[in-house]
Order: C-alpha cells, then sequence, then structure tokens
C-alpha cells in the first residue's frame, strides 16, 4: 500500500498539468546486468512530454501515467516485434478497445494506480468484452467462475458479469491492488493475477529454500506466466511510441463513449436497441453480459449506451407504447414438469428446453425460473434492413423513430441471419415471426443446434434482426 501511494503524487501532477517548461516522467527499463543471466537493473529511459498541456487523447492520457519499470529482455523484443508485425490485429484491438478506455483510465487514476493496466485487457482478451478461454476465463479481464464470484460478479442463466465491463473492471483494479499490496512488485503482481497467488507464493517458497532471488525474473513459471509481462510491455512500448514501429493508433477522445441508465422494468433486449436507434448487433456488444433475450428488471441492470444515444433512448422509450417485454419469467412449482409448463404456454416441450438451454432429458423443472413466450408479441422493424411498409411512432426528436411494421408488412425474398452467441431457432422464428419447422426445412436441419458465425436463410417473413 505505501509503495502504490508513492505513484500518487506523481500521477496526480501529471493528470492535472504542471505550470512552468516540459517535465520528464521518469520511464525505467529492466536491462541485463554484465556478467549476470537472471538479474536486472534500471536504465533511465525518460522521453520528453510537455505537461503544460492537456493530453490529446486518451493514449496520451495513458502515457502520461506510466508508472511501472519497463522491461528490455529477448521476450520483450520478440513480442514487441510480433505486435508491430501484425498491425491489423493491433488495429482490431484497438478499435475495440476505444469503447472503455476512458472508463477504465478514469477508474485507474481514481484509485491512483499506473495506467499501464489499461493495456491489460490487450493482453487477457484482446479488448473483446465477449471471450470466453478453454479454461472457462470470461470477459475483458478474462475471470474464471471461482475468482469472479469471489469479487461478486454474478454469474446465472441470466447475466454474466465477468462480461459487463464496468463490473468487471471494477472486480479487476480490486484484485490487482490487492495483489500489489501483498507482493508490493507490480510483476509479482502481475504475475498472481496470471497463474494465481498461491502458486507465485510457493515459486517464492521454492527459491527461498533454494537460496535463490524471489523477484519476477528468477521464479520459475509456467511459460505463460512467464511471457505475460512481456507481452504487456510489448503493448506499452507500441503505445508509446506507434511511429517508432509504423502503425497508427485509431483516434480514442479522452471523452466517454458510453453512459449507464438504470431499468426497473423488464425489457426484450432487442427493444432496448431500437430505442436506442442502435442495430441489436452493436447493443450486444455493449452489453454482453446479458445471457437471454429478455433483461430483468429486478436485477436493477445498468444499460450500457453510446453517450450519443441516451437523449434517443429517453425520447423513444417515453413515446413508446407498446409491450416492452414480449417474454414472460415462471417460476415453477416443486415437482411440476417441463411437459406440463408447456401445456400450459402453447409450446412443445423441445422448445422450452432449447429457450432455457436445458438439458434434453430433463422432465422435472424444478427448481427453475424459466423464461416463456408471452402474450401480445410486438414485432420491431430492424435497423439493419428496413422494411417496405412500416407504422411509426416518432419521438419528440426529430431523429427518435421506432419502426413497428404494420400486419400486412412482408419482405417477398429471403434473407440471411448471422448465427450470434445465444440464437435458438425457435427464439428465431419468433424474431422472424416463422416457425422452426419452416427454418429447419429451409435451411435442411435435422436437428436444433446452430453454429455461431454460420448463416441460416431466413423465410419471408415481418423483418427483425
Amino acid at each position: 500500500m505505501i509503495l502504490r501511494r508513492l505513484f500518487l503524487p506523481v500521477l496526480l501532477a501529471i493528470l492535472t498539468g504542471c505550470a512552468g517548461t516540459a517535465q520528464k516522467p521518469s520511464q525505467n527499463t529492466l536491462v541485463k546486468q554484465p556478467g549476470h543471466t537472471d538479474r536486472y537493473v534500471a536504465r533511465d529511459t525518460s522521453r520528453t512530454i510537455d505537461l503544460t498541456q492537456p493530453p490529446t487523447d486518451a493514449w496520451e492520457r495513458i502515457r502520461r501515467g506510466f508508472a511501472i519499470p519497463n522491461m528490455e529482455d529477448e521476450l520483450t523484443q520478440q513480442w514487441t516485434e510480433y505486435y508491430a508485425s501484425h498491425p491489423g490485429s493491433v488495429k482490431r484491438m484497438s478499435e475495440r478497445a476505444g469503447k472503455y478506455l476512458y472508463y477504465i483510465i478514469e477508474e485507474i487514476n481514481r484509485r491512483g494506480l499506473p495506467t499501464e493496466l489499461a493495456l491489460l485487457p490487450f493482453v487477457e482478451s484482446a479488448y473483446d468484452p465477449a471471450a470466453l478461454s478453454r479454461a472457462s476465463a470470461a470477459g475483458l479481464w478474462q475471470f474464471i467462475p471461482s475468482t469472479g464470484t469471489h469479487f461478486n460478479l454474478k454469474q446465472d442463466s441470466w447475466r454474466d458479469e465477468r462480461r459487463d465491463p464496468i463490473a468487471s473492471t471494477h472486480a479487476a483494479l480490486n484484485y490487482l491492488e490487492y495483489l500489489f499490496d501483498m507482493q508490493g512488485d507490480w510483476y509479482l503482481a502481475l504475475a498472481s493475477y496470471n497463474w494465481g497467488e498461491g502458486s507465485v507464493r510457493r515459486a517464492m517458497e521454492r527459491n527461498t529454500s533454494a537460496g535463490l532471488p524471489t523477484d519476477y525474473l528468477s521464479l520459475t513459471m509456467p511459460s505463460e506466466t512467464r511471457n505475460y509481462v512481456p507481452k504487456l510491455q510489448a503493448i506499452k512500448n507500441i503505445i508509446s511510441d506507434p511511429d517508432r514501429y509504423a502503425l497508427t493508433l485509431p483516434q480514442v477522445e479522452n471523452a466517454p463513449y458510453f453512459v449507464t441508465i438504470s431499468r426497473t422494468d423488464d425489457i426484450d433486449l432487442d427493444l432496448a436497441a431500437r430505442l436506442a436507434e442502435m442495430p441489436v448487433s452493436e447493443f450486444r456488444a455493449l452489453n454482453p453480459s446479458f445471457n437471454r433475450p429478455l433483461i430483468r428488471g429486478e436485477h436493477a441492470p445498468n444499460l450500457l449506451l453510446p453517450a450519443d444515444r441516451l437523449p434517443v433512448f429517453k425520447a423513444n422509450l417515453k413515446a413508446y407504447d407498446g409491450k416492452l417485454a414480449t417474454w414472460e419469467v415462471y417460476t415453477a412449482r416443486r415437482g411440476e414438469t417441463l411437459s406440463t409448463i408447456a401445456r400450459r404456454f402453447n409450446v412443445t416441450e423441445n422448445t422450452l428446453r432449447e429457450i432455457n438451454g436445458l438439458a434434453k432429458g430433463r422432465r422435472v423443472a424444478t427448481p427453475n425460473t424459466l423464461l416463456v413466450p408471452g402474450s401480445g408479441n410486438v414485432r420491431l422493424a430492424s435497423l439493419d434492413t428496413p422494411a417496405e411498409a412500416e407504422k411509426t411512432v416518432k419521438s419528440p426528436q426529430t431523429r427518435g423513430v421506432v419502426a413497428v411494421p404494420s400486419k400486412a408488412t412482408r419482405t417477398a425474398n429471403v434473407r440471411s441471419h448471422k448465427v450470434r452467441q445465444g440464437d435458438t431457432l425457435f427464439g428465431l422464428a419468433r424474431q422472424y415471426g416463422t416457425s422452426v419447422d419452416a427454418l429447419k426445412a429451409l435451411n435442411n436441419l435435422k436437428g436444433s443446434a446452430l453454429r455461431v458465425g454460420s448463416s441460416l436463410r431466413i423465410p419471408g417473413t415481418d423483418v427483425r434482426s
């Protein structure tokens, strides 16, 4: 805690800007000491930054808050060359990062932490909030289920807060603060984040018993952890001086990309997107924590919207007079069977399983809260593909229009739908106003399984994506 607080006065001076001449924030690089193969010493590699001027963008703001000593070794050089030789990948990662950087930097600055931590999701998830690893680590910061639970990230059939940009960022920075306060060293804290604090502690104890140093560079670690800090350093090298590597970073303003709005009523996820006049795919990308097509008000969720969409969303919501939720939540009674519930809501038992992701052989519903089709379904026209005839509800703002097709609205041509995570045949049939059997017949499907990323042919119908 004491060491971390030593960074705070420096960071505050950097962030607020100092009167006078340009200053040189310290940039220490760890280099090999002559005659040794496993020890490193600090070398100053300061560069001039004019702190009398405000940061030009989020990237410059990150550079001004660097406070972790640099590492210069063979692995760092290899990873720097790797990223520099893949400019397309760096560009895509940086563009994704642009949605979240301002918020993450604000939180890092508020806590007085080094801004290198804002680059960690490049290494963890390529800045993809929907990323899922083979070890079931999820989100920007790649929490495994148990660690996510420990840091109060909700994980159930309705939502997974490991994928929530705000909740996961708070949890990750809490964890990193804890690890640094325990280790007193950012390299060891980062190794603990990747490998586990227990694993790092045992590696340090083995070195102590053998009379060896216990710093990051001296520990015996798995390859992934050995490469972890060098990868972060490589990203830092490129962000520090992209021109040196012939790279151009996308413009990321030093301003919020998204805002949050709280909900207390149930609302269909795709309706929320249309009220914000956003393609459903973009809305889902900004709100990847929701697992179902219904967002439940009782969870008091915060929806993330681009800052310029908030006035449009509020105006459209005020003007909208349809049902906000076309799905219903049913709590099964003890001993109640799926077949009984399916008959009650006029769907097949298999359809009920498919909607709720239940095992094929499951018969008894209890204990479970099920999503079931509601009555009075209101279909909205897609913002991606305009319908031929629409009945519109105009908001007080000139651009605030939510499009609702009339009953006679039909498209003559077959269209395609790219399968996304969470899509089911039943949900798509409801979405496009067709049937599961029609979808199966048109796409020559024998079962109900869908492959994410594949394209489905959709019969001519009310258009909705």
